[in-house]
């Protein structure tokens, strides 16, 4: 079995304010609309935002992972674009900081 991961998918209601998001804060190119569903440029893979109630497995949502050169700057940036951000940590071999979207989805920039 050969498997790539192409997509992240999240279930939104709030379709305008993820896009806002992910495109204007963010910075990831869209790359796809069709309405109810949108898919982002994110390297590896898209993201795509998908019509419809937030999906919250076991009741937790999952988070994705952004690398960035320079984690402390990064962080300041989105701060200054209201962003939600938690604290910088810093540790031998990484740094990462944990922020989250509109929706409450959880998601990490990181040296790693």
């Amino acid at each position: 079995m050969d498997l790539s991961l192409t997509h992240i998918i999240y279930f939104t209601d709030n379709m305008d304010g993820m896009t806002v998001f992910y495109r204007d804060v963010l910075g990831l190119a869209l790359v796809k609309d069709d309405g109810d569903w949108r898919e982002f440029d994110a390297g590896a893979c898209r993201i795509a935002l998908h019509a419809g109630a937030k999906s919250k497995p076991n009741g937790q949502t999952p988070k994705i992972a952004f690398r960035v050169a320079d984690v402390p700057a990064v962080r300041d940036a989105l701060i200054a674009k209201g962003v939600p951000m938690g604290k910088l940590w810093v540790a031998p071999d990484v740094t990462f900081c944990q922020g989250s979207d509109p929706d409450g989805n959880a998601f990490n920039i990181s040296t790693r």
